[in-house]
């Protein structure tokens, strides 16, 4: 059945749209940290960040039909429910982060940021790292490393050298902070040399894609006084850190302890409910909203702020920050104590874990695709990120329990020594 299923998907969906692993899973059903394949099977999720408080919440599930059931439509009439999930977002924020464009992905919350960062500048360069993913619009696209576009890169992009916790950035662990920001610091000065002018720097406040690298908080202090001497804006990605993922604070960049100028947000948002948004400072939404006519149909609707607003219920009703720390405290003593020598790093913070995998110094990709692959056919969903494909990626969603870590610990240490 999976495979005319699959068949199927390609005839009509075209080719080459990504799927995890080597036979597929065909799911049917969720229900907290759980899915069902078609087949009957089982599976711990230990990879999806977007069912946030869990598979098909009842909480959230309600608010959506609730809501469905009673009005949808966009944001040109007046609704109460993005007024007031608004102002709960903005709460959440320690800074003057007050202001926010509800729309429907990451990718549109992060093109958004890109124009913001040109209108209150008035420049068109954006510095991001040499790898990373910000999502699939034409502008976000410019900055993933993972397939260049069509032509090259465009002139106003400038790729600096990702944070790394086995090869730092400037060689050394302690000076990889002050290198980082050096590295910035002259992608800015080229690119005002070019005559584009430097308008931003978006970066996710954990580098995750880059693989979770093990930095300490006070990593990106030199960095924000780059970017904020320049006149540039700093655009945080909390598309993957955000809503508490990181187990001691709402925000990546609050555990960081700096002040972006631009928030994006998005797949763990309203819990599957596509939903996104930016949040920024008040003058930077009046300067966007002065240089572009921007209107967002989906955008915002009664449906999806229901979805949205349910979800934080969840997480401040069960108290899923905190849950997050004291599991992820668990969850990555348990990693440090699978044994096999090709793990050449084990780290983490809150519920978001990485494994870098390496054999006689280099990246052992193989490896990481045996051990996702073994995991899969034994009931864990678990996945791989990073330059070389060889870090693997732990991501549950946040109602997962010490029990839970047991089973995933068993499954991964039984991976490493099939």
């Amino acid at each position: 059945m999976s495979s005319d299923l699959a068949a199927r998907r390609t005839a009509v969906l075209g080719p080459n749209v990504p799927t995890f692993y080597e036979t597929p899973v065909h799911l049917v059903k969720g229900v907290g940290v759980w899915a069902w394949g078609a087949d009957g099977c089982k599976y711990l999720d230990c990879y999806n960040n977007v069912p946030h408080v869990g598979h098909c919440h009842p909480h959230v599930v309600t608010a959506i039909a609730k809501q469905a059931a009673k009005l949808n439509t966009h944001t040109r009439y007046l609704h109460s429910g993005i007024v007031e999930y608004c102002e709960r977002l903005t709460a959440k924020f320690q800074t003057q982060l007050d202001q926010v464009i509800m729309v429907c992905s990451g990718s549109e919350a992060n093109d958004i940021a890109l124009r913001m960062a040109q209108a209150v500048t008035g420049k068109t360069g954006i510095i991001a790292t040499d790898n990373t993913y910000h999502g699939n619009t034409m502008a976000v696209s410019q900055l993933s490393s993972r397939k260049p576009p069509i032509g090259g890169y465009a002139s106003n992009i400038r790729h600096i050298p990702a944070p790394d916790t086995l090869r730092p950035v400037g060689g050394t662990a302690d000076g990889q902070a002050v290198a980082f920001a050096q590295e910035l610091q002259t992608a800015i000065d080229d690119l005002e040399a070019s005559g584009h002018g430097f308008s931003g720097f978006l970066f996710c406040p954990t580098f995750a894609n880059e693989g979770l690298p093990d930095l300490p908080q006070n990593f990106m202090k030199p960095a924000e006084q780059v970017v904020k001497a320049a006149g540039g804006l700093l655009i945080a990605d909390e598309v993957q850190p955000g809503f508490g993922r990181g187990g001691e604070t709402w925000w990546g960049h609050e555990w960081l302890g700096i002040s972006p100028d631009v928030v994006t947000l998005g797949k763990p948002m309203a819990n599957g409910h596509p939903v996104a948004a930016v949040v920024a400072r008040a003058e930077i939404m009046a300067e966007f909203r002065n240089a572009f006519g921007y209107f967002n149909t989906f955008g915002g609707n009664p449906v999806s702020c229901a979805a949205a607003a349910a979800t934080l219920d969840v997480i401040e009703q069960d108290n899923l920050v905190n849950h997050a720390k004291n599991v992820g405290a668990v969850f990555l003593r348990e990693l440090h104590s699978i044994d096999h020598h090709s793990i050449a790093s084990r780290r983490g913070r809150g519920l978001f874990f990485a494994l870098e995998l390496e054999t006689d110094g280099a990246a052992d990709e193989s490896l990481a695709a045996h051990v996702v692959e073994y995991a899969r056919n034994h009931g864990l969903l678990m996945g791989r990120s990073g330059r070389n494909r060889n870090i693997l990626k732990l991501r549950p969603p946040m109602p997962f329990s010490n029990e839970n870590v047991a089973m995933a610990c068993d499954i991964l240490q039984a991976a490493f020594k099939a």
